[in-house]
């Protein structure tokens, strides 16, 4: 149960934000927005407000934004989708792939908020019970100054080189108000990998919401472009296709879910990232297809007819439904299928 309502509460805010985006940008544009759904299937409450319908559907899996002349026109109209100038079309469209990134940003920064930024400085914000630093006494506020006679003034410094002792003594120095203690322990590895732990947490500073809105900003911006380089590399077949479907989707947010809210939080914010990158992509169906024909449009100067607008749908079809099945595939190893 905790995996399922973990599910419906991120898909449904990722959904639900990306569509809201469409939605205040044709309003702000002055487009007639006929109905704003949250969930699909048969409808459970229905209300109007002014010249919209707001509506609650039976499965609670993202909504939709229905927008007079977005399909088909029997009688053309000024507040149409269809009758809209390329440049508002191409603003409600690209609304919802922006909203995505928008979420990402205001998660980070509740989670920087609540829990605070990493530190830079190469100082022990906590000391895990039972791992080897606990063990030889390192306390939380001990300042980390040498490891094996090396110096060390950041903690990345630090990981890098406890990384590399795993199983081998080893001799670090920390500042402890104003005394230089000396401690031996032996790192410890955490995984297959053989990395090396000492069971030690870095200092996180706590900031006011505008600040945290800034270090937002900053993950989403650092996230986005980790995965544009790693697609790349999956591309050039520089790294393995590492793609995660629906199943693979459903089974990390169940084990997110598990270790706490934040967690999922900050789960929710790469997973909406990652929604607002594929939505851009070229393909028909998705809004990054509509914004490529759009813009063809406006160069060409007239819409495309419908038989290519139909033909274009189907290899939108196509191309989904083959990701899918890779992304699909992708999961079924992993689970050992």
């Amino acid at each position: 149960m905790t995996t399922a309502l973990a599910f419906v509460f991120v898909f449904g805010l990722l959904t639900i934000f990306h569509e809201l985006g469409h939605f205040l940008m044709a309003k702000r544009l002055g487009i007639l927005v006929e109905e704003f759904g949250v969930g699909f299937g048969p409808q459970l409450l229905s209300r109007r407000w002014g010249e919209t319908r707001y509506s609650l559907r039976l499965f609670p899996l993202g909504g939709f934004v229905r927008m007079l002349g977005e399909e088909e026109e029997a009688v053309p109209s000024e507040r149409s989708f269809r009758c809209q100038p390329v440049r508002n079309r191409l603003l409600v469209i690209g609304a919802g792939p922006l909203m995505n990134f928008v979420l990402a940003v205001l998660l980070f920064a509740v989670i920087f908020f609540v829990v605070g930024v990493p530190a830079k400085e190469a100082k022990i914000g906590g000391v895990i019970p039972g791992g080897p630093a606990a063990q030889a006494g390192l306390k939380a506020g001990d300042k980390i100054i040498s490891i094996d006679g090396r110096p060390v003034h950041s903690w990345e410094e630090v990981v890098a080189l406890v990384s590399r002792r795993a199983g081998q003594e080893t001799v670090i120095r920390v500042e402890r108000g104003k005394s230089t203690l000396t401690f031996h322990l032996v790192p410890r590895a955490a995984d297959a990998s053989g990395r090396g732990v000492i069971g030690i947490q870095r200092v996180m500073r706590r900031h006011n919401p505008f600040i945290s809105l800034y270090w937002g900003v900053r993950q989403t911006l650092g996230t986005t472009v980790f995965i544009l380089v790693r697609l790349g590399q999956m591309i050039m077949q520089q790294a393995p296709a590492d793609v995660a479907g629906p199943l693979g989707i459903v089974q990390a947010v169940g084990e997110v879910a598990r270790t706490g809210f934040l967690n999922l939080l900050s789960l929710a914010a790469l997973l909406s990232i990652n929604l607002g990158l594929f939505n851009l992509f070229p393909i028909p169906l998705l809004d990054g297809g509509q914004l490529v024909v759009i813009g063809w449009e406006g160069l060409r100067g007239e819409p495309l007819g419908p038989e290519r607008e139909g033909f274009l749908k189907l290899i939108g079809v196509i191309l989904l439904l083959a990701i899918l099945a890779l992304a699909t595939y992708q999961d079924l190893l992993r689970l050992g299928v």
